[in-house]
């Protein structure tokens, strides 16, 4: 039985507005906000001069196992998700084995259970050859399912049109993707590898997996869910090119394409390669400056409906190879909040927008059960977050199994100082609980 928790005094950043009210928690459950509310028997948590946000909820992780445990497991990387305010998370298929089966992807639930401090998800992977397996999905109890279209990831690259199509055609579920042109890419990694062999370094990267690569992709996406009236939504966009894609003209819920941008997009340019390197390496490429621009405004203009993390963990000595060498990926989810709260900071977005895109926006495209929203009746998944205290990011600090950030000597204006999970205190003040773990999440489809 969990105890209840009352907060007290509390800025509530919620759908649109904020508000200063108390919360009350019980049985998981929020169960109720008013001005004032008698403390009772209850845990108390005083929040005054903080704000509480709805639990950030991130569609796109990687957490690496099985398989892959040198880099992340699940239970590490949801500990650096709770103490970064992330509640909830859906995890992809391309661990060791992929999530190709059913049965695999019943390994990694059952892994979630044992191990996950925040609720989880997990993608099921489609291929060239798994149709079969991909339509078994249960649209009630997984979050999606999960394309790349041009990202050679094991057996996960899916360019067989007759394979891409039948899934599109046939499957009632949200479709994942993706998006950057195979061909392409290949072409132009044999133009730079003659060009500078063994020299290469990472400011090429966005010049092999360019904006040709990106719009193509996401084109034919677009191209074929409008086909078949899909349901798809496109991940981690990454260049202006692409925002003629999406529309701002209907409610998130009633669309049919979607698509989400990552905070690391948003925050990086190409100039940063410079002093980064491969360590901002990743899929697909951070770009010029003048995208970072673009993107945060079709952000605000709804064009692009999610904030996301694809939080992508590799060790130091994996990045510290050479450009051809060093794998793609960056682990961002300890700090994503404070990233978008520090944007706050700088007047460019406001907190009732971050808690949109960060939690109600994925609740509402996902169709998640009593999620991403500070309501009565629904899962009390908060964040409490101090605008005023800093957070410091050392080799101490971070959460992260392979030990290293691109923000590592870096300090952002903001801190969250509590982090509940379905009614479960589970970090306060750089401490944790894990005597409860997450739930898995569901679906209403």
């Amino acid at each position: 039985m969990q105890r209840n928790i009352l907060i007290t005094n509390a800025q509530i950043v919620n759908e649109g507005q904020i508000i200063k009210a108390d919360v009350l928690i019980k049985d998981g459950l929020i169960y109720k906000i008013e001005k004032e509310i008698s403390a009772g028997n209850s845990q108390v948590i005083d929040a005054e001069g903080k704000y509480l946000f709805p639990g950030v909820i991130d569609d796109q992780v990687h957490f690496r196992e099985p398989g892959l445990t040198h880099k992340a497991t699940i239970h590490s990387e949801s500990r650096a998700a709770v103490a970064g305010g992330v509640t909830s998370f859906m995890e992809m298929p391309n661990t060791v084995p992929n999530a190709l089966t059913q049965e695999l992807l019943a390994d990694k639930y059952r892994i979630g259970e044992l191990t996950s401090l925040a609720n989880y998800s997990f993608f099921m992977g489609a291929s060239n050859d798994n149709m079969a397996e991909v339509l078994k999905t249960d649209p009630v109890n997984v979050c999606g399912i999960k394309i790349f279209m041009g990202s050679s990831t094991g057996n996960m690259l899916v360019d067989n049109e007759k394979t891409l199509s039948g899934i599109f055609r046939e499957s009632s579920m949200l479709i994942a993707t993706h998006c950057e042109d195979e061909a392409t890419i290949r072409a132009n990694a044999e133009k730079y590898k003659k060009q500078y062999g063994d020299t290469a370094f990472a400011a090429i990267h966005p010049i092999i997996r360019n904006e040709e690569a990106c719009l193509k992709s996401s084109s034919m996406a677009v191209e074929v869910a409008k086909a078949y009236n899909a349901r798809l939504h496109i991940l981690h966009i990454s260049t202006a090119d692409e925002l003629h894609l999406f529309t701002n003209q209907i409610p998130l819920a009633q669309k049919r394409i979607t698509a989400e941008v990552c905070v690391h997009h948003l925050w990086f340019d190409a100039g940063d390669y410079e002093t980064l390197g491969n360590l901002i390496k990743c899929n697909p490429a951070i770009k010029d400056i003048h995208h970072k621009k673009a993107l945060l405004d079709a952000l605000l203009d709804d064009r692009l409906d999610i904030i996301a993390t694809d939080h992508a963990p590799h060790t130091w000595e994996e990045k510290s190879q050479g450009y051809w060498q060093a794998p793609s990926g960056v682990p961002l989810i300890q700090y994503a909040l404070p990233m978008m709260l520090e944007f706050y900071h700088q007047g460019k977005i406001s907190l009732e927008k971050i808690a949109e895109k960060m939690s109600h926006a994925p609740a509402i495209c996902f169709q998640m059960d009593k999620r991403g929203f500070i309501r009565e009746g629904y899962w009390a998944d908060l964040t409490l977050v101090d605008l005023h205290n800093s957070t410091h990011v050392t080799k101490e600090t971070i959460l992260y199994r392979c030990g290293w950030s691109p923000f590592e000597g870096r300090s952002f204006r903001s801190a969250i100082t509590h982090t509940i999970v379905s009614g479960h205190l589970a970090y306060a003040n750089n401490n944790f609980d894990e005597s409860v773990k997450g739930q898995r999440l569901l679906f209403k489809r």
